[in-house]
């Protein structure tokens, strides 16, 4: 069957077979199908979307394009975590390490970040010495050793993902719901892990802006999950605004040290939302019988610094300055050559702020980057002073920005009076956690 016929089928509202999506992904990778024919046939996906079964079969045919990460014979059941990003985002380097001390086995492949979104990779590199390419013989040692280590990923980990998202990028596609799922997928399946917990962020610092996108992507992938014979479940978590205080790799660390240490209030979001992620991994483990058990663990897990032993030896075990790694020392990679108030310029309430334009502002202080190969500079960024809802007067700080470069820092500090909305009345705040979903509910 000609390639053609194909986007025709799929044009017409038809369903592709296994054999049609596997000749599609294999041609595409070769280079038998040309970009213009695959930029037309996601345009149909778009257009006419693809039922549960097409796009689990599109999501193994793009985990089977290249290197599949075979964890077997680690210890225990493999759990891993995955945010579809979102800005002040540092619950991996807070769940991973808690999940490990409560008993599980934590493989992790991150990636970088690339505009407003932060990348756990960039984080990792903050503390000095640190190296993300480990080989997998020495990914496996260091899991078996310490329960947890989170590394980039290998070079030829779903090489489809790579070719399809960079053409989803110029063809208008990249809203597609089965196609985000597909790529989101298919490399948690490659990677190895048993239990995935996927932390899906809806609002304006979101890829998904609203409630129900992000509801329609989260029941997809749990539902490719549980097709491909994993166990999967996704949380629908707030990103209106940043999720932790700090937006910068280096700062984001500092946060993560200090709930690990016990610093952060339990009513902070960052700290609610790493319980609830941390809790479902225990339960699909079977680590715990359920929430409150779970949540007991690993609360213990803080208490005890236990889970920011776990951190303190990944880092090391990875080549790392452990020592940096604790809330005495952490201020020491956070040192810049000025510090920038951004301040109200009213009274009133913060009624609501625009998570993407915090994080853009951030990335324009060399936080983060506009193209893959820009520099990160790892102390740089902002901490928050104030959350929605907060009550405000003229000249109260709403941000502290961290700066080594100021060549951009008035258009910073505009971008964040833009974004950091202050009305006379209170407005409507949004939970941080909308729903937990699970395969068919």
């Amino acid at each position: 069957m000609r390639f053609v016929d194909t986007i025709e089928k799929k044009a017409d509202g038809g369903v592709l077979s296994k054999q049609e999506i596997d000749d599609m992904i294999s041609g595409y990778v070769s280079g038998e199908i040309p970009d213009y024919q695959m930029s037309s046939m996601m345009m149909a996906i778009l257009q006419r979307g693809m039922n549960d079964v097409e796009a689990t079969e599109l999501t193994r045919a793009m985990m089977h394009s290249g290197d599949v990460v075979d964890l077997s014979d680690l210890p225990g059941v493999k759990v891993d975590k995955h945010s579809t990003g979102g800005v002040g985002d540092t619950t991996t380097l807070v769940v991973a390490p808690l999940v490990a001390a409560c008993g599980g086995t934590v493989a992790k492949m991150s990636g970088r970040g690339l505009g407003h979104t932060g990348g756990t990779l960039d984080k990792l590199e903050s503390i000095p010495g640190t190296n993300i390419e480990q080989s997998m013989e020495n990914f496996k040692r260091i899991v078996r050793e310490n329960g947890v280590c989170v590394i980039g990923q290998t070079g030829n980990l779903v090489p489809a993902d790579k070719k399809m998202y960079a053409l989803r990028d110029v063809t208008a596609t990249v809203r597609s719901i089965p196609l985000i799922a597909s790529s989101i997928m298919s490399k948690k399946l490659a990677s190895g892990a048993d239990c995935i917990v996927l932390d899906v962020k809806t609002g304006s610092g979101a890829f998904m802006r609203t409630k129900e996108e992000a509801f329609e992507l989260a029941q997809l992938m749990t539902n490719i999950g549980k097709l491909a014979g994993r166990k999967v479940r996704a949380v629908v978590t707030d990103m209106n605004q940043p999720l932790g205080m700090a937006v910068g790799n280096a700062l984001e660390v500092r946060e993560a040290v200090q709930v690990l240490s016990g610093e952060v209030p339990e009513t902070d979001p960052l700290y609610e939302v790493c319980m609830i992620l941390g809790s479902q991994l225990l339960q699909m483990a079977e680590l715990a019988g359920d929430d409150a058990q779970a949540r007991k663990m690993l609360r213990e897990k803080i208490d005890d610094r236990s889970g920011l032993r776990k951190l303190q030896n990944m880092f090391r075990l990875m080549g790392g300055d452990e020592s940096y790694v604790c809330v005495e020392r952490m201020d020491e990679l956070v040192q810049v050559k000025k510090h920038v108030a951004v301040e109200a310029l009213s009274d009133g309430y913060v009624s609501s702020m625009n998570a993407e334009e915090i994080g853009t502002a951030a990335q324009m202080l060399g936080a983060g980057r506009a193209k893959k190969e820009d520099p990160v500079d790892p102390a740089v960024g902002l901490v928050m002073k104030v959350r929605c809802g907060y009550q405000v007067k003229k000249g109260d700080m709403l941000c502290d920005l961290y700066v080594n470069d100021d060549s951009h820092l008035e258009e910073v500090v505009n971008l964040l009076h833009q974004a950091i909305h202050v009305t006379p009345e209170l407005g409507e705040t949004e939970p941080m956690v909308y729903g937990i979903v699970t395969a068919n509910n």
